[in-house]
Order: C-alpha cells, then sequence, then structure tokens
C-alpha cells in the first residue's frame, strides 16, 4: 500500500516533531546535560515514533476498510495490517 500525506498528515507532523526532539537529545548530550533530561526526552522522542507508527497502521486499516466497501480489492489484508500492528507493539 503506497502512503500518501492525505493518508498519514498526522503521522508526518508527529514524525517531524520527533525529528526535532531526537536532534534536541543529540545536542543535550553533546552539550553534557544531566543523564536524566536526556533520557526524559530520549523517552518522549520515542513514544512520538510510536504514536506516529501506530497512526499510520490506523490509517491503513481505515483505507483498507473503505476499498472493500466500495467493492474493491484492499491494497493490504487485515493479516498484513496485523502483522505490522504487531511490529511496533
Amino acid at each position: 500500500m503506497e502512503l500518501n500525506e492525505s493518508m498519514v498528515g498526522d503521522a508526518v507532523t508527529r514524525l517531524r516533531r520527533a525529528h526535532g526532539q531526537l536532534a534536541g537529545v543529540i545536542a543535550m548530550i553533546d552539550a553534557g546535560e544531566d543523564c536524566a533530561k536526556v533520557l526524559t526526552q530520549l523517552a518522549a522522542v520515542s513514544k512520538a515514533l510510536d504514536r506516529a507508527g501506530f497512526k499510520i497502521v490506523a490509517s491503513g486499516l481505515r483505507h483498507c476498510q473503505a476499498a472493500q466497501d466500495r467493492g474493491e480489492e484492499p491494497p493490504m489484508s487485515l493479516a498484513e495490517l496485523e502483522k505490522l500492528f504487531l511490529a511496533l507493539a
């Protein structure tokens, strides 16, 4: 299934935010920041990435269901989407 921004716009926003957060974490490490502060920010980046991944899977589910409702063959099976979901978990 090909992705486009209309399908996963919110996920792209989350990924851009995570990109900035990750750059901040790297800068914190380079500056010798406190370990606890670095790990707190790293946890925030990790959560943002997870949420973006789940958002993409949810969009895929909606896209496939819409195709099925129109009587079309969905681009991915539910089993394939489930496998992708579990890869994130």
